[in-house]
């Protein structure tokens, strides 16, 4: 047997490269500053380059080692250069984080198909090929890496009626079995691949429906009473990331304040 080590050397990411996507707010930013805390260094990607430089002043700030490349994760050209600049900018990637995403807001028999396209372009073809081209070029010829997907607990069944995101709920389910099938197949390549499924948390994407609905009335139907606040994925992504989770794979993780245990 390996010599004991200590919680603190299984959560420590000292020395190991990651790369989050929809890194310069919100969720991405927040799995950004966990794991640059621990340790990693860190690349963010999204569309916009002055929200990247904000972003990783406010990292850097921290201690953080951190950089930026923008990118549109819904177009292969741009996934392909993001993999290419950041394997040429800092070396191998120890840990991906795919959480760019977009949701759109239709009634079932009136989504338009163009929205359908961009958001599951996004959700799902855009998570495939980032982790395809970082794992062929860095992962699977080390035999090593983690992956993490940011799922939904709308992934995870319906919603409520005046929640009308067919297009959303349907990406995110397939994130949940990508993250499935994909752990399954590379697992024997020593690549963990596991999801997050966050419930809701206040971003700009969910800024409309909690203002609509509001955040007391929402954060009611949580058996915690709470929505997610800036710090409730951190320890997720930390667990999937380091050591600590070696022996974890293939699992989809609701972060939610319970919301998912409900029945009906």
């Amino acid at each position: 047997m390996s010599e004991a080590r200590t919680i603190q050397n299984l959560f420590d990411l000292t020395g190991k490269k990651a790369l989050i996507t929809g890194g310069s707010r919100g969720l991405g930013l927040q799995m950004a500053q966990a794991l640059g805390e621990a340790g990693a260094k860190v690349v963010i990607s999204s569309r916009k380059a002055a929200d990247l430089e904000q972003a990783v002043m406010a990292l850097q700030d921290r201690g953080i080692d951190a950089r930026w490349i923008a990118a549109d994760a819904g177009k292969p050209e741009d996934i392909q250069r993001l993999a290419d600049e950041t394997l040429e900018r800092v070396g191998d990637v120890d840990i991906l984080v795919n959480n760019a995403g977009a949701s759109w807001g239709a009634p079932a028999q009136d989504h338009p198909l163009d929205a359908w396209d961009k958001v599951m372009n996004l959700n799902v073809r855009g998570y495939f090929l980032l982790s395809q081209a970082i794992a062929k070029a860095s992962m699977i010829p080390r035999k090593q890496g983690r992956i993490i997907n940011v799922a939904s607990i709308a992934g995870l069944g319906g919603n409520p009626a005046f929640m009308q995101t067919i297009a959303y709920n349907t990406s995110k389910g397939a994130v949940v079995n990508f993250t499935r099938a994909l752990a399954c197949e590379w697992g024997h390549l020593g690549i963990r691949v596991n999801a997050v499924a966050p419930g809701f948390f206040p971003s700009k994407m969910t800024a409309g429906l909690i203002g609509a609905v509001g955040e007391e009335n929402m954060a009611s139907h949580a058996p915690l009473g709470r929505l997610g606040d800036d710090e409730d994925l951190k320890g997720a992504v930390l667990l999937f990331a380091s050591e600590a989770g070696k022996h974890i794979t293939g699992q989809i993780l609701a972060v939610d304040g319970g919301v998912s245990a409900l029945v009906g």
